[in-house]
């Protein structure tokens, strides 16, 4: 995990965002390369039903967003002391190379060349992060994706919760994920009852996981009258977990929009930042 994309825009959880990836940064030694982003204009024709937009936003010139944003990043880790970038190999450090604010799905591509790409999480309001990034950035990267809460953490990856169900993304994002789980002191295998696909039980996972020099405990829950997801962030609250590990959207997209999911339930709920990948 030494390099990691920030998209940087003007929203409500932009310091949180920077914030989650500077905790990370510090603890595995990375470069944190900074980039403007904006909402291209097809997304005013596709509905996106957990993020709101306005015309305005996407009228300023390219020029200004990316003075904006790039001020947004460089005040941030002036304010932190973190240090500019040097020659390779990367060690605790940041930059902002790129000339010109990118679309959305410049996210998606652009982050192939980096070990993380940290988002917020999205929603409804004007000022909240937008969905098209993160959407970009899970489906066209091939990399995992933090997803900072609205506020910035204290902390992240000391005590963490793998949300196992069994699934192929959640292997995938669990293996993103080992570098952080071989640090942390707490690892949580939480298998919710009714809310797994056909696979290997969260037993067998922790076994696998302390195979891998991760010291994982299973625990299994019945919901009750509980969603899958809801299960799983009372996990998390009750247990102070400061990170969940997810993969994301197990079944499909349109599914999750009309009759809701796991995935669409943290992406709405979750207060704590979430490690993604599909």
């Amino acid at each position: 995990m030494k390099t990691i994309l920030i998209p940087t825009e003007d929203h409500a959880s932009m310091a949180a965002v920077l914030e989650t990836a500077r905790l990370i940064a510090q603890r595995f030694g990375s470069c944190m390369e900074g980039v403007a982003v904006y909402p291209a204009a097809a997304d005013f024709v596709a509905v996106d039903p957990v993020s709101s937009l306005t015309i305005a936003s996407v009228q300023e010139g390219d020029e200004e967003i990316e003075r904006h944003a790039q001020r947004l990043f460089e005040s941030f880790m002036q304010a932190h002391a973190v240090p500019p970038a040097g020659q390779e190999p990367a060690v605790y450090s940041q930059r902002w190379v790129r000339t010109g604010a990118h679309g959305d799905a410049f996210v998606g591509s652009h982050g192939r060349l980096f070990d993380l790409i940290v988002l917020g999480r999205p929603g409804r309001a004007a000022q909240d992060p937008r969905m098209p990034p993160l959407e970009a950035a899970l489906f066209e990267s091939g990399r995992p994706v933090p997803i900072a809460p609205a506020a910035s953490p204290g902390i992240i990856g000391v005590n963490v919760l793998v949300a196992w169900n069994g699934s192929t993304e959640q292997t995938r994002t669990t293996a993103f994920a080992l570098p952080l789980l071989r640090e942390a002191e707490h690892v949580t295998v939480l298998a919710v009852e009714g809310g797994m696909t056909p696979g290997p039980t969260g037993e067998e996972f922790a076994h696998y996981l302390r195979m891998n020099a991760v010291a994982a405990t299973a625990v299994t829950e019945a919901p009750g009258a509980r969603t899958t997801g809801e299960t799983i962030l009372d996990h998390a609250r009750t247990h102070g977990c400061d990170l969940l590990v997810k993969g994301a959207y197990t079944q499909s997209r349109l599914r999750q929009m009309v009759f809701g999911g796991a995935t669409r339930h943290i992406l709405a709920s979750a207060t704590l930042p979430v490690l993604m990948a599909h």
